[in-house]
């Protein structure tokens, strides 16, 4: 209400009484709320202690220095032109190529004839176009498939009726290879201060001690799951073993009278649905567990739908978050020792087995798979009926 009635330099020193009155901080609130900069309030303190002597010129309202988008108009649009997400794909954008960091952006515009300073750049990036520093966000799913939603719907009503049935539904998926060794983790982890965990300085996997590859069965309903952490290879053979694996420790004590068993998958990966080697390997797990499997893919592009991402493998990244994978038995100890408050657990063990890649699938032993695709999409939703001798 008073710095409307004030010259230039009362507003300085009043700004900078109250600055000092309020102590740490002061600073910014009063160049906040005034309207003033920083620099001019720091001034006005320098003043008021004596380590500055003030000339006797007051400068008249609007006077001073101009701001550069007022000195040079043309300096926002040739900006604007710069960072504008539409000029990626100009062939004759200066900067397409390079980060366009503030210094890169000043040198550009002083370049074309516009003499300016990476901080007035920032400034006018932040304060008059509206842009803010900001990372990639991931949304794109890549193209639709136009049967995405009905794809679902089946998974739904398939779901539904095995569960009204009593015969188990489990979701099943490969998690992210992870090295074994003293790599840093990512997430933090309560610490005495000052005293964090040391690691490695350099990611380079140990060849002895070589990588965790964790492979799930998530059981839909009953909010429990199994991990099989492997040491070689993600296979279809590794995956169909770990399935093999939770019926036999887990699901056979769950489902004793189950006579079917409905798989979730994604379309890709070691359960891809274009995969031969898969096919074969479920066809082992009927013969071996007596059941019969129907399959269901989920479609392209949709894996974060799957139960395990969010119901199971999201709670073990947060149970060992900050904590080195020094070894298997800790990957294992600590995949078996996630709960949630909603009730999940989660069971796991070491498949030391080897799982060989490029293993070659004949027209002659794929025959030979029980299979019997559904009228809608069978490349996606089949089942495989065990064979007997």
């Amino acid at each position: 209400m008073l710095l409307p009635h004030l010259n230039e330099r009362q507003q300085r020193l009043l700004a900078a009484a109250d600055a000092q009155w309020l102590g740490r901080g002061g600073i910014s609130l009063v160049a906040a709320a005034s309207g003033l900069s920083r620099t001019t309030v720091h001034r006005g303190l320098r003043e008021l202690q004596g380590e500055l002597v003030a000339s006797e010129r007051v400068c008249q309202a609007g006077g001073g220095r101009k701001q550069i988008q007022q000195q040079q108009p043309a300096v926002l649009a040739e900006l604007q032109r710069l960072v504008d997400p539409a000029t990626r794909g100009d062939p004759m954008s200066p900067l397409r190529w390079t980060s366009k960091s503030t210094s890169k952006l000043a040198a550009e515009l002083c370049r074309q004839g516009h003499p300016i300073s990476a901080r007035t750049v920032a400034r006018l990036l932040e304060k008059v176009l509206g842009y803010s520093l900001q990372s990639n966000r991931k949304t794109k799913e890549g193209g639709s498939h136009p049967d995405r939603d009905a794809q679902f719907e089946y998974i739904a009503r398939q779901t539904q009726a095995f569960q009204q049935g009593g015969q188990p539904v489990i979701s099943v998926d490969a998690k992210k290879k992870e090295p074994v060794g003293e790599f840093k983790n990512g997430g933090r982890e309560w610490q005495p201060r000052g005293s964090p965990e040391q690691v490695q300085v350099y990611d380079f996997h140990d060849k002895e001690k070589g990588k965790g590859i964790p492979y799930g069965v998530y059981e839909v309903g009953p909010n429990r799951g199994w991990v099989s952490v492997g040491i070689d290879h993600d296979t279809a053979e590794f995956a169909t073993a770990t399935i093999g694996r939770w019926w036999q420790l887990m699901g056979s004590k769950t489902y004793p009278e189950a006579r079917e068993l409905l798989i979730l998958a994604d379309g890709g990966g070691s359960n891809s649905s274009r995969a031969r080697l898969w096919k074969v390997a479920l066809q082992r797990v009927a013969n071996q567990i007596g059941l019969r499997l129907w399959i269901c893919h989920f479609p392209p592009g949709t894996s974060k739908w799957n139960q395990i991402e969010h119901r199971m493998f999201c709670h073990i990244t947060a149970n060992w978050r900050g904590k080195p994978l020094v070894s298997h038995e800790v990957i294992v100890n600590l995949i078996g020792n996630t709960t949630t408050k909603t009730g999940l657990t989660v069971q796991a063990g070491l498949d030391t087995n080897t799982y060989p890649t490029g293993i070659h699938v004949s027209d002659e032993e794929l025959a030979q798979v029980c299979l019997e695709k559904d009228e809608f999409h069978g490349e996606w939703n089949y089942r495989i009926s065990p064979r007997y001798k």
